[in-house]
C-alpha cells in the first residue's frame, strides 16, 4: 500500500470507493488523511462543524477487516464521508442549525443517512447550514458562518452550503444535500461542485430537520438528493438514495428509465439562458451561450428559442404560494393570523416575498395554487416531447458577499451594477422545482473574480437519469470540478 495519501482530498468518491476494495489504500488512511486536512483548513472555510472521529476510525478499522476477510461489500465501503446537519445522524450531535437542538443527538439516522451508511459509508462528521435549512446562506448561532472556499470573503450558499463548502475544499468525496427552494442546486453552483435535486418523491426524506424529531410529514416541493464533485460520483448517491421508504416497500419498488442519449449527437436540449423577469449577469450568460455553442458544435440539436408553455413571472408566483404552504407549519397561529392581516390589509409581509409570507394562505387558495402547479407540469410534459433536457441558469449571480442583515427581506443582490431582490437567487431553482422536476448543477467555468458558474440541466420527471448523463456530457464539454485555492 503507499504510504502518502494527500491526492485523497479531491479524489473522486467512486475511485476512492475502488481504491480502498482494492487494498491500495486502507479506510483508516484515507480517514485520516481527510482528517488532516479539516484540520488544516477547515478553520479558514468552518464547512465541518462536528466530528466523530473515535467512532469512524472504529468504523474504519472494521471496513478495513472486512475486505481483508474477503467480505462481501457495498458500493460505498469504507469511504469516509460528511453529512449536512439537517439530518438525523445517530449517536451524533444534530442541530439544524437550532440552538434548540444544540445538544441533540438522534438515537437512528435519517433514511438517507442510513442509505449511506448501508452503501458502506463510514460517517465522520457534519456540515454547516443555516437554521432550520433556511436560507441561500449558511450561518447560524450554534456553529457560525461557513465560508466559501473559492473566497473566504463570499457565502458558499445554502442551505447545503457546508457541504460544498467540504466537497470543494476537499473535505469529504461525497455528501447529502436537501433542497425546497433551491438549497442543493445554490451551493453547488456557488462552490463550482456537482448537485442533483432529485425527482420529487423517490428519495426518502424521513429523519430530516425541519419539521422538529419526531416529524414523519415530508413537505412539498422538499427533497434530499446527493452532492459530489463528480457527475458519476452523484449518479452513484442516486443510485442509493432513491427508492421506497419501508411503509412503501411493501408494495412498490423504484425503477427509473435510462437516459435518453448519452452522445451528444442524440441529445436534443433547449436553452433557457436567460429572461428579464429575473435576469442573469452577462459572465453568466456569457458562459450558458458559450455551453450551448459547444453542445451544438459536439452534434447536439440545440434551440436557444424553445419554451415551455408557461412564463418565468407566473411560474414564481405560484412557487412562492407552495413554497408558502409546504413552510408554513414552521409558524405559530399567532404569526399566520398576523401574516394574513397584513395580507389583507395590502400591507407587505414582514418576512417579504420568499413564500414564508404566503403560509397564511387558506386551503382554498392553496389548492388553487396546486391546480396551476399541475397545469404547468402538463405543459412541462408536453415540452420533454420536443427537447431531452433543458439548460438554465441557477441564480442570477455567482457567490455573493456575506450578508447577513435584518430583515432577511431588505436583503438584496447586484446583477452587473443594478440591485435586485434577494429572492431572485431562487426564482430559476422555483419553477423547476414546482413541477417535481430532476435538475443537476455542474459547474461551466469561473467568473473574472475566480467564482464559479454553473448550470441547470432540467429534465422530464422521474427522467433523472437523463439529466445526469447530459451532465456528463457538460462536464466533459466544461472541464468539471476546479478546485479552490486553499493549497
Amino acid at each position: 500500500m503507499t504510504e502518502d495519501h494527500t491526492d485523497v482530498a479531491h479524489m473522486p468518491a467512486v475511485r476512492l470507493a475502488r481504491m480502498i476494495r482494492d487494498r491500495e489504500i486502507s479506510s483508516r488512511e484515507a480517514l485520516d488523511a481527510l482528517l488532516a486536512r479539516i484540520e488544516t483548513h477547515n478553520p479558514a472555510v468552518n464547512a465541518v462543524v462536528r466530528l466523530d472521529v473515535e467512532r469512524a476510525r472504529e468504523a474504519a478499522r472494521e471496513a478495513d477487516e472486512a475486505i481483508a476477510a474477503g467480505a462481501e461489500v457495498g458500493p460505498l465501503h469504507g469511504v469516509p464521508v460528511t453529512i449536512k446537519d439537517s439530518l438525523q445522524t445517530r449517536g451524533l450531535v444534530t442541530t439544524s442549525g437550532a440552538p434548540v437542538l444544540a445538544d441533540f443527538v438522534p438515537e437512528a439516522d435519517a433514511d438517507p443517512v442510513a442509505r449511506y451508511r448501508e452503501a458502506g459509508a463510514v460517517i465522520f462528521g457534519k456540515t454547516n447550514l443555516p437554521i432550520w435549512a433556511g436560507d441561500v446562506q449558511s450561518y447560524n448561532e450554534v456553529y457560525g458562518t461557513t465560508n466559501n472556499p473559492h473566497d473566504l470573503g463570499r457565502s458558499p450558499g445554502g442551505s447545503s452550503g457546508g457541504a460544498a463548502a467540504a466537497l470543494a475544499s476537499g473535505f469529504t468525496p461525497l455528501e447529502i444535500g436537501s433542497d425546497i427552494a433551491g438549497s442543493i442546486r445554490n451551493p453547488s453552483a456557488m462552490t463550482g461542485v456537482v448537485g442533483h435535486k432529485p425527482s420529487y418523491g423517490i428519495c426518502s426524506a424521513r429523519g430530516q430537520i425541519p419539521g422538529m424529531p419526531g416529524t414523519l410529514t415530508q413537505a412539498d416541493l422538499a427533497v434530499v438528493g446527493p452532492m459530489g464533485r463528480t457527475v458519476a460520483d452523484v449518479s452513484l448517491g442516486l443510485e442509493l438514495l432513491a427508492g421506497p421508504d419501508d411503509w412503501q416497500a411493501t408494495a412498490w419498488s423504484l425503477r427509473l428509465p435510462p437516459p435518453r442519449a448519452t452522445d451528444p449527437g442524440a441529445l436534443r436540449v433547449a436553452a433557457w439562458l436567460d429572461d428579464p423577469y429575473c435576469p442573469v449577469g452577462s459572465e453568466i450568460g456569457a458562459a450558458l451561450e458559450a455551453l450551448a455553442g459547444a453542445l451544438a458544435g459536439a452534434g447536439a440539436r440545440v434551440d436557444t428559442e424553445a419554451r415551455p408553455d408557461l412564463t418565468l413571472e407566473k411560474a414564481d408566483s405560484v412557487f412562492a404560494d407552495l413554497l408558502g404552504g409546504a413552510l408554513s407549519g414552521t409558524w405559530s397561529l399567532a404569526q399566520l393570523d398576523e401574516f394574513d392581516r397584513r395580507r389583507a390589509a395590502g400591507e407587505e409581509s414582514p418576512q417579504g416575498d420568499l413564500g414564508i409570507g404566503r403560509a397564511a394562505l387558506r386551503h382554498r387558495a392553496w389548492l388553487s395554487a396546486n391546480e396551476r402547479r399541475l397545469q404547468m407540469r402538463a405543459r412541462w410534459r408536453e415540452f420533454f416531447t420536443h427537447h431531452d433536457v433543458v439548460l438554465m441558469p441557477v441564480s442570477p449571480t455567482t457567490a455573493i458577499p456575506h450578508d447577513h442583515s435584518e430583515p432577511l427581506s431588505a436583503r438584496t443582490i447586484t446583477v452587473d451594477g443594478v440591485e435586485r431582490p434577494y429572492t431572485d437567487q431562487m426564482v430559476w431553482m422555483g419553477v423547476v422545482g414546482l413541477a417535481y422536476l430532476p435538475s443537476t448543477v455542474v459547474p461551466i467555468g469561473s467568473d473574472s473574480n475566480g467564482l464559479p458558474i454553473a448550470v441547470q440541466v432540467v429534465g422530464p420527471y422521474l427522467e433523472d437519469r437523463t439529466t445526469l448523463a447530459a451532465a456528463a456530457i457538460v462536464e466533459q464539454l466544461g472541464g468539471g470540478f476546479r478546485p479552490p485555492p486553499l493549497g
